[in-house]
C-alpha cells in the first residue's frame, strides 16, 4: 500500500511554480490574486488564511476582500464588477459559504470566466466538459495531479465518484472521462452505494460522511481517494475509514495531508495560468 503523499507533491509544485513567478516579474507582471470573504465562518476564514500564505510562498500578490456578513448582493457583485474590469488582478476567487440572503449561484456568474480560477463559472464549466482548455476546479484538479505523480493510470479503469457536486463530483467525472475512464457517479439517492464500490478500480469520494466506505465496500488493489473533512472527538478525518480500507488499496490518500494541499496547489497553479493568459492577450 502506498500512501498518495499531498503534501509533498504540493510542496513539489510550489518550487516550480515560484520559477513560472519570477518569469512573469521579468516581463513586467506579478500574478494577482482577489479573495472575496463574507462574514465571519470562522472555517472560511482559516482557509482564506491558508491560500493567502500559500500565496506569498510562491510569490503571487494576494488581496483579500474581507465583507460585513449583512452586506447586499448588489454591493457584492459591484465589487465582483470592479474586479472583473481591475487589469493588475489577473484572478478572483469567492470563498463559499456565502450568507443565505445571496445568490451563490448569480455571484459565481457574475466572475469573469477569464479569472475564475474556481472553475465555478458555467462558462469553464461546459469547456471543461466538452475537454477544452479552460480552469477546472482545484479539488478535481489536484486529484489528477496525484494520480500523474504516481503514475496511477485511469484510462480504461472503472472509476466510481461518491458525492455529485459542482465542486468536486461533477467536474471530477468530466475529467476523469476526459481521460477515458469509465465513470460511475453516485450521490444520496443512490440505492446500493456498496454494488458501485466494489467493482471500482478507482474509489474517489468526497461528501462529508465520516467511515461511509468501508473495507466491505472495496476490492482488493483498489486506488482511494478521500476528499472529505469531518471533524470526529476532535480529530480531523475523511469519509473513509483508513485503518482497515488501506490494508486492501495499493493507493489512498491520508486526510489531513492528501487532497488538501493539492486543492490549494492548484489554486496557485490557476493563478499562474490567468497571468500568463492576461499576458497572452496584451502582446
Amino acid at each position: 500500500m502506498t500512501i498518495l503523499d499531498g503534501r509533498k507533491l504540493s510542496a513539489k509544485i510550489k518550487n516550480e511554480l515560484k520559477d513560472e513567478v519570477k518569469i512573469l516579474n521579468q516581463k513586467g507582471i506579478t500574478p494577482t490574486l482577489a479573495v472575496i470573504l463574507v462574514g465571519e465562518d470562522e472555517a472560511s476564514k482559516t482557509y482564506v488564511g491558508m491560500k493567502k500564505k500559500a500565496c506569498e510562498e510562491v510569490g503571487i500578490k494576494s488581496l483579500v476582500y474581507k465583507l460585513d456578513e449583512s452586506i447586499s448582493e448588489n454591493e457584492l457583485l459591484e465589487l465582483i464588477d470592479k474586479i472583473n474590469n481591475d487589469s493588475s488582478i489577473h484572478a478572483l476567487l469567492i470563498q463559499l459559504p456565502l450568507p443565505k440572503h445571496i445568490d451563490t449561484s448569480k455571484v459565481l456568474q457574475a466572475v469573469n470566466p477569464k479569472k475564475d480560477v474556481d472553475g465555478f463559472h458555467p462558462c469553464n464549466m461546459g469547456k471543461l466538459v466538452e475537454g477544452l482548455d479552460t480552469f477546472a476546479p482545484c479539488t478535481p484538479l489536484g486529484v489528477m495531479e496525484l494520480f500523474r505523480e504516481y503514475g496511477i493510470e485511469v484510462y480504461g479503469k472503472d472509476v466510481c465518484v461518491v458525492g455529485a457536486s459542482n465542486i468536486v463530483g461533477k467536474p471530477m467525472w468530466a475529467l476523469l472521462v476526459n481521460e477515458m475512464a469509465t465513470v460511475d457517479i453516485c450521490h444520496i439517492a443512490t440505492r446500493d452505494l456498496a454494488s458501485h464500490t466494489k467493482r471500482a478500480d478507482i474509489v474517489i469520494v468526497g461528501v462529508g460522511k465520516p467511515n461511509l466506505i468501508r473495507a466491505d465496500m472495496v476490492k482488493d488493489g483498489v486506488v482511494v481517494v478521500d476528499i472529505g473533512i469531518n471533524k470526529v472527538d476532535g480529530k480531523i478525518v475523511g469519509d473513509v475509514d483508513f485503518e482497515n480500507v488501506s490494508k486492501k488499496a495499493s493507493y489512498i490518500t491520508p486526510v489531513p495531508g492528501g487532497v488538501g494541499p493539492m486543492t490549494i496547489a492548484m489554486l496557485l497553479k490557476n493563478t499562474i495560468k490567468a497571468a500568463k493568459n492576461f499576458l497572452e492577450e496584451t502582446k
